[in-house]
């Protein structure tokens, strides 16, 4: 497999499955995040964190569910249009470049997540992907 040939499309292709909707260790939201999701539900940004939100590590991340989904999920994202930053980066987050071996836990839980592709090709497709998102 030859760097140059492979894309993030490449090793990662949703399977609209929700398993990332668990929000396993909290999905957090920064304020732009928030704004959007209040504007697109009509809530205030208050109303918002007290209703929708729980605090870990001192940050708003979303509620989950007594399905241990989160709070916006409906056998699909109700919110998808404004879903956070974190969800839309999902799988090409930060984790991957401090140790790549979290791609492939990942995997575990998400079947459209390739686990054949070397960790140095992951590494370059997360960085691209980070790259473009700021």
């Amino acid at each position: 497999m030859q760097s140059e040939a492979v894309r993030p499309d490449d090793i990662f292709k949703c399977a609209m499955c929700g398993e990332c909707c668990k929000g396993y260790g909290g999905t957090f939201v920064t304020k732009e995040d928030i704004d959007a999701i209040a504007e697109y539900i009509k809530a205030d940004h208050e109303s918002f964190v007290s209703k929708y939100c729980e605090i870990s590590g001192g940050k708003p991340v979303l509620a989950r569910g007594s399905n241990e989904y989160c709070v916006f999920w409906d056998k699909m994202c109700t919110i998808h249009s404004v879903k956070p930053r974190m969800c839309r980066q999902w799988p090409f987050i930060k984790s991957i470049l401090a140790d790549t071996d979290n791609w492939y836990v990942m995997a575990g839980m998400c079947p459209g997540i390739r686990t054949d592709v070397p960790a140095n090709l992951v590494r370059e497709c997360v960085a691209m992907e980070l790259s473009k998102s700021g």
